[in-house]
């Protein structure tokens, strides 16, 4: 393959004789001399007029998935992607096999303990899912409770969502989705004959929860906006056309999430939009009962609550920002009756707690780094849990046994591959469990991590983690991937990827900006880009970007950015405002239509996500997000090299955005850079579902990126 970094493919004009839309690759030679043609989209314009303003989609048709029209055009971008990157076929093949040869194939999860049950999941090589197993006490034979395998054979995609063992550890629900749009069906399962049970259940959401009479099974159903807003009351053997109504959430900026309190004596049901939330709970041994509210919704003010004996812990937003830790009673935990457990610390923010019989773990976040307090219940007496480097992530696990000192974590870096740490509360000591095994010899000090800042043109202090291989003199610039994200609060903690050494170990650099609209430095971060400041995400995205230009670490010519979701959204808006400061693109099922989605109240997360965006509706907020929508700003102009991806069946980012954004690039733009667009036709938001099929798409964007570098593969 060729090295050279500037090497493009012309784009070109649909010759005479092939019509609009047509694929231009059926008959194409496998080795042409004639320069490669792009797919050219049918161009039939459709006006829009608000606010005064008339907008002109001329790929509106693009959404009709029922146009065959539609799908030829998908499937031809598809050729043309395959075709432009066959050059690359021995790459990515070398690239899988490395990906792969990294992870132990066969393998054993350590064993969550339940009243003494020991449940774990294992894979075996060659199996794209794992596999439930369970032993009763360490010695006990295992008992396979589902394997995914089977289950999967024939779908191009499998995706387990619920999976609850009733409390007597007799029945097992789960729930499944084959196609990628998150509408799974939920089954049962009789753990003592392997039999499933006569009931199924469609249309539900993941989320379940079992009550303690090992019958009643809650579950919430999705509307038409695949919003999940009914939650319904099972009993196992009865006709679930007969499943009772337990809460219907009208407000269609609300869902509903329903779980079980550690401590096992209640039902929790959450009930949230982005900025606003709602608790209420119910007795564990009477599900029959109404759901009673911990304290009314009122308009943003957020709310969690966790149970502990009498009481009910709450973190909430309510008169403090960075949110704050109080207790209720739990015969009435109305606001009235919250008092506080820890002061309110504006420079930490907490974000959850666990409740265990002697202990709560408190999880906050404190310059850009999570921590965890413990707070022993039968004193005052609290901690820090301390850790060995000074940029790291902890993920808490699933904890289920109430009564335990223990609590687990993974813990990982940039550079620290993920190890399960068991964590004795009372005696402050720590256990590594399990350490994830990078196969191959990895090194860990080979490489080193960073933490930079960068000056925001509002002087706001960005964040930025590093991570390459040594040595490595600033004097020499290398090839760097710089990934962002910056939405919904969601923090893009520094981890260890086993897939990154594929391109750390051919001198690559990679790096995460940690822009505002994640709460990497706390809730004022979030709000600092959303709604009416989401500018500032991308104006910080590029300030990463030039800082590691100006320190020497890259160029620009060999600058790769990647996203995806509404991490797409920052690639595509960030792309308009700056394309000569990057080499290449990664956009991944990009949210980048948003005047036309967040106009469309009857596509899933619209309404829910006015809280995030705003609703263009509004004369303001219409202004401000055209003024960065990613496909209303795309102008006639060079732009990088781009690799685009999406899912037929993603409800997230509707294919049609990222085909639409594709359309009217190669329509309007000047430069002959690739421009690709990979629609899984078999998925949903996140791409391959089994293990082997998402390395190999893992192996074909750094093919892509390492070929349009021209870095040493």
């Amino acid at each position: 393959m060729s090295s050279n970094p500037t090497r493009t493919l012309p784009l070109l004009a649909v010759p005479f004789g092939v019509a609009a839309g047509q694929p231009a690759l059926e008959g194409l030679p496998e080795r042409s001399e004639q320069p490669l043609l792009p797919p050219i989209a049918r161009v039939a314009p459709r006006a829009h007029e608000i606010h005064g303003e008339i907008r002109i989609d001329e790929y509106s048709w693009l959404r009709n998935r029922d146009d065959p029209q539609v799908l030829a055009h998908l499937e031809a971008e598809n050729r043309y992607t395959e075709v432009v990157m066959r050059h690359t076929e021995k790459l990515q093949e070398h690239l899988y096999q490395e990906l792969r040869g990294r992870i132990k194939e066969t393998d054993l999860s350590v064993p969550e303990s339940l009243d003494g049950w020991l449940y774990y999941t294992r894979t075996e090589t060659g199996g794209q899912y794992p596999i439930f197993c369970r032993k009763l006490g360490p010695t006990g034979p295992e008992e396979v409770l589902l394997d995914q395998n089977p289950l999967a054979a024939g779908h191009a995609y499998f995706r387990l969502g619920a999976f609850a063992v009733s409390p007597d550890h007799r029945v097992l629900a789960y729930s499944v989705d084959t196609s990628g749009s998150e509408s799974f069906i939920l089954y049962f399962k009789d753990l003592a004959t392997g039999e499933l049970l006569a009931e199924t259940i469609a249309d539900v959401s993941p989320s379940i929860a079992w009550a303690n009479d090992n019958r009643t099974l809650f579950y919430i159903v999705l509307d038409r906006t695949r919003r999940p807003c009914r939650l319904f009351r099972h009993l196992l053997g009865a006709d679930p056309a007969a499943d009772e109504l337990a809460h219907f959430e009208p407000d269609e900026s609300f869902y509903l999430d329903i779980g079980r309190s550690r401590s096992r004596r209640y039902l929790i049901l959450d009930i949230a939009s982005h900025s606003t939330s709602e608790v209420r709970f119910v007795s564990a041994d009477s599900p029959a009962d109404p759901f009673r509210v911990i304290a009314p919704r009122r308009a943003g003010v957020e709310y969690t609550a966790t149970h502990h004996g009498e009481r009910f812990f709450i973190t909430t937003n309510d008169e403090a920002p960075n949110f704050r830790l109080l207790s209720a009673p739990d015969a009435d935990p109305s606001r009235a009756n919250w008092t506080p457990v820890l002061p309110y610390r504006p420079q930490i923010k907490v974000d959850a707690t666990d409740a265990f019989l002697g202990h709560l773990v408190v999880y906050e976040r404190e310059a850009g780094l999570r921590q965890i307090r413990i707070l022993q219940l039968d004193s005052i007496e609290e901690h820090l849990v301390p850790f060995p480097e000074p940029v790291y992530t902890v993920r808490p696990h699933a904890n289920p046994e109430f009564d335990s000192t223990v609590l687990r974590f993974t813990y990982t870096s940039l550079i620290t591959p993920p190890s399960v740490v068991d964590y004795d509360m009372a005696s402050r000591s720590w256990t590594i469990r399990k350490e994830t095994e990078v196969l191959g010899g990895y090194d860990p000090t080979l490489y080193r991590s960073e933490r930079l800042f960068a000056t925001a043109p509002d002087g706001a202090a960005v964040p930025i983690s590093l991570v390459y291989r040594q040595p490595h003199e600033r004097d020499s610039p290398r090839p760097l991937l710089l990934n962002g994200y910056g939405a919904y609060g969601l923090s893009y903690d520094p981890g260890f990827s086993s897939n990154a050494l594929s391109l750390l170990d051919r001198g690559f650099l990679v790096a995460i900006a940690h822009v505002r609209g994640g709460e990497e430095m706390g809730r004022a971060w979030y709000e600092g880009g959303k709604l009416l400041q989401k500018r500032n995400s991308f104006t910080d995205f590029i300030a990463a970007a030039e800082h590691l230009i100006q320190m020497g670490y890259t160029t620009s010519d060999r600058l790769v950015i990647g996203g995806g979701s509404a991490g797409g959204l920052l690639m595509g808006a960030v792309t308009n405002l700056r394309p000569d400061l990057f080499r290449a693109v990664l956009a991944e099922v990009p949210f980048v239509d948003v005047i036309n989605t967040m106009l469309d109240a009857s596509l899933p997360l619209t309404v829910i996500e006015y809280d995030e965006w705003g609703n263009p509706h509004d004369a303001a907020f219409y202004q401000y997000i055209r003024s960065y929508s990613p496909y209303d700003n795309i102008e006639s102009k060079d732009y990088p090299h781009m690799l685009v991806t999406a899912g037929l069946n993603d409800p997230r980012v509707a294919y049609w955005e990222p085909a639409k954004w594709t359309a009217r690039l190669r329509a309007r733009k000047t430069d002959g850079n690739r421009l690709l667009l990979r629609t899984n036709m078999g998925a949903g938001h996140g791409g391959a579902s089994g293990r082997y099929d998402h390395l190999r798409e893992v192996a074909f964007k750094y093919a892509f990126v390492l070929d349009v570098v021209g870095a040493e593969t």
